[in-house]
């Protein structure tokens, strides 16, 4: 039977709050470190919030806590890089990093917590990596995350989170929602999860792709903020100051990345796909906001006007783009930009809007251009990454192996599987200063960070072992905890 010990691995000691002990010295280092990480007035409140308000949920880690680690025998590896397995390896995890990578046997130091499992000839990989998400949003109707009280949101993205992880995804890059408070309890080990790069609310002009006001909240009276905004799921900017402004507050809540709406999109009201949203000097100043703070702009695009003028703009990262052209594509491959595309395809992962609605015409003519894209993605190398952007559907959210392993019709099964682990995480790694971890993902490498599965079989040779992580993926490490083992 499968093992949740990730959680309680970070729980050591958890019945004494580290502000109410003799703990004087451990407040006054969180201090230190959040005044010198985020500045002195966040560092101030991150040190109220320890002696105050989060004295009872924040974990507190024993200081002698013994240095565990993990031994990987016999295993082959796919290290997120080669297009095979390697020989039979033996792979050693120290706290979160991979130690030592060797064909021979390797003796662990002796003060070490050691798990040994034997990996049988097994295939040991890195964690995938979804590279756009929307996490708080993925498992539940879109009109329920209209109308219903963000704590629910909460709740059901906490589950959200953890089936992710269960299902072998270790780090996501999460597109636009309210994901900053799910990230905290996840990284202080409260609740199981990914590693999460987020954008925090996505910005859109007024009847843009992430205006989701009623038609009678329009005309907008001025000031007023709707639910969705005051939730932190959208910001509503029309103009360069405002859209400065809004990236900014992402910035400081936390965001990694900047996420603008540039083009018309399918789940939206207002907007058809052929319309071009905001200006160059409107992208233009959340990408200078982005880059001020050392990190980059995304945007949500389909057409090539969309996607060119975002380009004009400094944009590093293209989200969809199905309907593009060969001269946009081949002008996205000489400026380096990334190209962020899914599988969409009409079948049994496509979104179900009623037929002969707005919607689903949206959706069958982005759907017509996934063929093409990939195909001009591939002839003019673009910088492609992969991702589900999977919204209010929990059946098609569990199906996201099922969505990667769609790629065999465009891809080599080592293809996909490097796209999915190395090729996201370099994505990942454009928010410089701003990632949240420290380390190398996507690889299993010595030196990188101990994000690992442990698949019964070989997933080159049989990419469907994918689609069924509760059979297929018998050991998960996020981190250099285990959250998973099936091993005996």
């Amino acid at each position: 039977m499968a093992t949740l010990t990730g959680s309680k691995d970070r729980l050591v000691n958890s019945s004494i709050c580290q502000c109410c002990a003799p703990g004087l010295h451990t407040l006054t280092l969180k201090m230190n470190a959040d005044f010198s990480r985020r500045g002195f007035l966040a560092g101030a409140g991150a040190a109220v919030a320890a002696a105050g308000l989060n004295c009872v949920s924040t974990p507190a880690r024993a200081q002698s806590a013994q240095t565990k680690g993990v031994l990987f025998e016999n295993v082959r590896i796919f290290d997120g890089v080669s297009d095979r397995l390697s020989a039979p390896m033996n792979v050693l995890v120290v706290g979160n990093t991979i130690k030592s990578i060797s064909p021979t046997p390797i003796s662990a130091p002796a003060d070490l917590a050691l798990t040994r499992i034997q990996g049988g000839g097994r295939t040991l990989m890195p964690g995938l990596i979804d590279a756009h998400t929307h996490i708080m949003f993925a498992t539940v109707p879109q009109l329920v995350v209209l109308t219903s009280d963000v704590g629910f949101i909460n709740v059901a993205a906490v589950k959200a989170a953890n089936d992710m992880l269960l299902r072998g995804f270790t780090s996501i890059r999460d597109m636009g929602g309210p994901a900053f408070g799910l990230k905290r309890g996840i990284d202080s080990g409260i609740v199981p999860g990914p590693r999460i790069w987020t954008a925090g609310a996505f910005i859109s002009q007024t009847g843009g792709h992430g205006d989701f006001r009623l038609p009678n909240d329009l005309p907008a009276r001025p000031g007023d903020y709707t639910f969705t905004e005051r939730a932190g799921g959208a910001a509503i900017a029309d103009d360069p100051d405002t859209v400065r402004k809004r990236a900014r507050e992402q910035l400081a809540l936390g965001a990694t990345h900047i996420k603008l709406m540039a083009g018309g999109g399918v789940s939206s009201v207002y907007d058809p796909l052929d319309v071009t949203q905001y200006t160059v000097p409107e992208l233009r100043a959340g990408v200078e906001a982005a880059e001020n703070w050392g990190t980059y702009a995304a945007v949500h695009a389909y057409t090539p006007r969309a996607v060119r003028q975002a380009i004009e703009a400094g944009v590093k990262s293209i989200e969809h783009g199905q309907l593009l052209d060969e001269p946009t594509v081949a002008l996205m491959a000489q400026k380096g930009a990334w190209w962020s595309l899914q599988p969409f395809l009409d079948d049994e992962d496509a979104t179900p809007f009623p037929e002969g609605s707005a919607n689903r015409k949206k959706q069958s003519q982005m759907i017509s251009g996934t063929d093409n894209a990939y195909r001009l993605a591939k002839q003019y190398k673009v910088k492609t990454a992969w991702g589900t952007d999977t919204l209010f559907d929990a059946k098609i959210a569990a199906r996201q192996g099922a969505q990667l392993t769609k790629l065999t019709r465009w891809y080599a099964p080592a293809e996909l599987l490097k796209m999915a682990t190395s090729t996201n995480a370099e994505l990942l790694a454009l928010s410089g200063l701003r990632s949240p971890y420290d380390g190398k993902l996507g690889v299993v490498q010595e030196g990188a960070l101990a994000d690992l599965l442990l698949v019964d079989g070989d997933p080159i040779s049989n990419i469907k072992l994918i689609e069924n992580p509760a059979q297929n993926f018998l050991v998960i490490v996020k981190d250099g905890a285990i959250y998973k083992n099936m091993v005996a």
